[in-house]
């Protein structure tokens, strides 16, 4: 019995290095990969002393201030991380992995420069559940009436309108804004951007690289 509680701990730990790695190369901070893992920050700090090779320093962001000050492509790649993490976990992976798959498919098919960090879609995944430091939502996902899209939004909201879609917004200033175009090319801009990113997504194996759900 002491055998198989040592063995199960040992690939407990195994699996949240295997974790913490996936989350450095993807330029998280040690407190991002601290609340994902279960590791201490010693413990963190040991593992990528390398200086070249270590997670990224300095202040964590704070995404709820952060969004409703956001320009509008910065919104709806925050959406759309969110929703694919949303419809990962909802396949039964487990949440840092689902965060991980998530983000690593934001980066394949991103057109440009990345706009949102691991650490900013980390918490504003955790902000969106409630999960990890956070106590209680402040976040959710909401529908849009007119586009169909899912787009992240403040929990006090309940829109009746399109009116908050970033991804309708984002359609309507097209031919007006270059950063956009530059974004989304026309020929990759159908009726419902969002359903071009998910489907493109869904499509090419969305899954976390560790094979694992669960140690």
């Amino acid at each position: 019995m002491k055998s198989e509680r040592n063995l199960l701990h040992a690939q407990r730990h195994i699996h949240a290095l295997a974790v913490a790695t996936e989350c450095a190369e993807l330029g998280a901070r040690i407190r991002t990969i601290q609340l994902l893992t279960g590791l201490s920050a010693s413990q963190l700090h040991q593992l990528f002393r390398h200086p070249l090779g270590g997670p990224r320093r300095g202040r964590h962001p704070d995404s709820r201030e952060w969004y409703h000050n956001a320009n509008l492509l910065c919104r709806t790649e925050a959406s759309i991380i969110v929703v694919l993490f949303r419809r990962l976990a909802s396949r039964g992976i487990d949440p840092p992995l689902a965060l991980i798959g998530a983000y690593r498919h934001y980066l394949n098919f991103c057109k440009a420069q990345p706009r949102i960090s691991f650490d900013r879609a980390f918490d504003l995944v955790a902000h969106t559940t409630g999960r990890w430091f956070v106590a209680a939502r402040s976040f959710s996902i909401f529908t849009c009436p007119t586009c169909k899209s899912e787009y992240l939004t403040s929990l006090s909201l309940a829109p009746l309108t399109n009116h908050e879609c970033p991804f309708c917004r984002l359609l309507s200033r097209h031919t007006k804004d270059p950063r956009i175009q530059a974004a989304y090319p026309r020929q990759t801009l159908q009726r419902d951007i969002q359903m071009f990113w998910i489907s493109a997504c869904w499509s090419k194996r969305l899954a976390p690289h560790p094979t694992s759900n669960s140690p």
